[in-house]
């Protein structure tokens, strides 16, 4: 059984990997190269959480709807910083300043979601709604391999919350 909140937390601990590779990085084609890899697996992350998980806790967490509004805030700056570090030169201090916001976004958004939205839904959901909910996160990474079909837009929270509730 592939529990949905396993196999977030697996993201989790990936993404932590992935910017102490990117401190570990010594030139500009190491840092793309990582940096690259990473943005993307957090802008899939984004999407993968908004299609499978927050439809779900917003609807049945004690705090469904005010953790997935931040949530969907949380990806939307991220989101907003990794496009930024798209429109700078690799290792340039634009580049780096934008990628430290992602890292600094990003950091917030797993401690909440590991501290308060996940112990949430863990209370709420069943262990088949999990393992039904991780078989689908598996499918989304399997469908949209690389960010195919993705759109990587912002999403208004607060309209997020309102068609999902």
């Amino acid at each position: 059984m592939d529990d949905i909140t396993a196999l977030i937390l697996d993201d989790h601990a990936a993404f932590r990997r992935g910017f102490a590779r990117l401190d570990d990085a010594r030139d500009d084609d190491e840092r793309l190269a990582v940096w690259d890899a990473l943005a993307l697996h957090l802008d899939i992350h984004a999407e993968a959480e908004e299609a499978i998980l927050y439809p779900h806790l917003v609807r049945h967490g004690d705090e469904g709807e005010e953790e997935t509004e931040d949530a969907i805030g949380d990806h939307n700056k991220i989101r907003d910083a990794i496009a930024e570090s798209k429109r700078h030169p690799v290792g340039s201090e634009e580049w780096w300043a934008a990628v430290w916001q992602a890292r600094r976004e990003n950091s917030e958004h797993l401690a909440e979601e590991e501290d308060e939205a996940l112990p949430d839904f863990r209370r709420h959901a069943s262990v088949e709604l999990r393992a039904e909910l991780g078989a689908r996160w598996l499918r989304f990474y399997g469908e949209h391999k690389n960010g195919r079909n993705l759109p990587f837009r912002d999403k208004d929270p607060e309209q997020y919350v309102e068609e999902h509730r």
